[in-house]
């Protein structure tokens, strides 16, 4: 009798781990192919672009300095003003001219007029045409030859730090566009002006300066700002596109997953030659057509498997043999 009972509670045991074995079964066969979702290639354009980090600085900077050492009388430009070659940016004593007159203030207002008059001013002259950037000075400071009084600067440009491994797609000319971290919503196109010979370290990495001129200076723009430049190496119009999780990587070469039509083996890899890529996007060269049917994997959940594909374009985590 007790055997019997072993037996029955047995073949219930048995029945369950079946049907519970047969749930999962059922239940992953319906996820895989939910997993699975038909698209086709689509025409647009893709561009491929290097993007980096730079600042805002002068095309040409000059520091403007007295001949003279002395007594600053008076001030004529102000930041931010546009002045041009030849106009008077200060006026100042000579430090003999200084001293005269302040001797002459003693004597009365008639012999320090007279000493004016005799004893003209110093003049503080601008070399060039641009923009007052840096105003150092102030009405009454003693300078000396060596001191800087003004900075002028004739155009703002940005200084793109590019790696040594993307400078070689950097050419003069190409186009670029520029943003601001302290004005996100602004952007300014520019063009590639001059790519520097020699580089410099940085964080153990070989950066070479690229000189990206804008096509507009707007107001907001200020020497030393943040900038993220990125330029545009090459651009494609009437691509054939794929998402970027669409190309698959199998056996050392790209592949897109597509319907194979046969019963115990549903999919199949489909190699492919792929061309140009940005963010979202992957150019089709070769292997697919307009009305081709792809199987994109669904990326937000995969099962464990040994024949899938990975996304060449993806990081890939490295296997710890145990």
């Amino acid at each position: 009798m007790a055997s019997r009972k072993k037996l029955v509670w047995g073949i219930a045991a048995a029945l369950v781990l079946a049907g519970v074995a047969g749930f999962f079964y059922f239940t992953r066969s319906r996820t895989a192919q939910k997993q699975l979702q038909e698209i086709r290639p689509s025409r647009g354009t893709i561009t491929s672009v290097v993007s980096t980090t730079g600042a805002v600085e002068p095309q040409t900077r000059v520091k403007i300095q007295s001949s003279v050492g002395g007594r600053i009388e008076e001030i004529l430009v102000e930041e931010g003003q546009l002045v041009k070659k030849g106009e008077v940016l200060a006026m100042l004593s000579s430090t003999e001219r200084a001293a005269l007159l302040d001797a002459a203030k003693l004597q009365g207002k008639s012999e320090q007029s007279y000493w004016q008059k005799v004893y003209k001013e110093t003049a503080v002259i601008s070399p060039m045409t641009g923009q007052v950037i840096v105003r150092s000075v102030d009405p009454g400071k003693t300078v000396t030859t060596s001191d800087s009084l003004f900075v002028l600067s004739d155009h703002l440009l940005v200084k793109a730090f590019v790696d040594e491994t993307d400078i070689g797609k950097v050419k003069v000319g190409q186009k670029a566009e520029i943003g601001l971290d302290a004005y996100p919503a602004i952007k300014v196109n520019g063009v590639v002006h001059h790519i520097y010979y020699e580089s410099h370290l940085q964080n153990n990495v070989n950066i070479y300066n690229v000189d990206v001129l804008p096509e507009r200076i707007p107001d907001v723009f200020r020497s030393g700002m943040s900038a993220n430049i990125k330029i545009i190496v090459q651009e494609k119009n009437n691509a054939l596109l794929l998402p970027v999780s669409a190309v698959l990587s199998r056996n050392g070469k790209t592949a897109v997953l597509q319907k194979s039509g046969d019963a115990a083996k549903p999919t199949r890899f489909k190699p492919v030659e792929i061309g140009l890529q940005d963010e979202s996007n992957v150019e089709i060269l070769s292997g697919l057509t307009d009305s081709s049917v792809v199987l994109l994997p669904d990326t937000s959940f995969v099962l464990p498997g040994k024949n899938g594909g990975t996304n060449p374009f993806m990081p890939q985590r490295n296997k710890t043999k145990k």
